[in-house]
């Protein structure tokens, strides 16, 4: 791969965690990214064998860094700079299963409201 000294927020980018380096950064610097249990800054070095804990949208994961790169390359290549722990995947396949099973709970009318209804609505709203 690369050399052997790269930034936290180019590698996390090569490896495709994030689309562009500003939001690798700044999901750094506002503590959603962890080396070896430690918050840190963007200019870090991660070293190979080193545990990152990160989060990206609902997701966290924790894995385990494998090879420095600081160029971003096919998705399949930037799979192998990084090995994620058994545990972060079993957790996020769960939490994946439990937004899934959500969204089919929320509760929606059979039919929008019609004229009358929205004024009662609107009235309720404004608390006449």
């Amino acid at each position: 791969m690369s050399s052997s000294k790269i930034r936290l927020d180019k590698w996390l980018w090569a490896a495709r965690f994030y689309k562009t380096r500003a939001i690798a950064k700044d999901a750094i610097d506002g503590g959603k990214v962890h080396i070896n249990g430690q918050r840190c800054k963007p200019g870090k070095e991660p070293k190979e064998g080193d545990i990152i804990k990160l989060r990206t949208g609902w997701d966290e994961r924790i894995v385990i860094v494998r090879a420095l790169n600081d160029k971003r390359q096919k998705a399949e290549l930037a799979r192998q700079l990084y090995e994620e722990t058994a545990e972060s995947i079993q957790a996020r396949e769960e939490a994946a299963a439990q937004r899934k099973a959500l969204k089919g709970s929320e509760a929606k009318p059979d039919q929008r409201p019609d004229k009358k209804q929205r004024r009662q609505i609107l009235k309720h709203k404004a608390g006449y």
